[in-house]
């Protein structure tokens, strides 16, 4: 997963380039959220790009990342 933050827009940019599934969400979710805490971006965006494949674990990981966000006050 590659990550690029725009501090002018405060724009946190996720490239996720692996399968999102019940192995991998963990680790995903870890970075996700040092990323977030550490920039506290006003937006997110999430690239799907090179995504193949995504279960209900990867679904659960993206709402608790709006969840995070809305408790951020973002």
């Amino acid at each position: 997963m590659n990550t690029n933050y725009n501090e002018k827009d405060k724009l946190l940019t996720f490239e996720i380039t692996e399968e999102i599934d019940h192995h991998t969400t963990e680790k995903i979710r870890r970075k996700m959220d040092n990323e977030i805490t550490k920039y506290m971006p006003r937006k997110i965006i999430f690239d799907f790009n090179q995504v193949t494949f995504m279960d209900s674990a990867g679904i659960g990981m993206l709402i608790g990342r709006y969840k995070m966000m809305k408790m951020l006050g973002r």
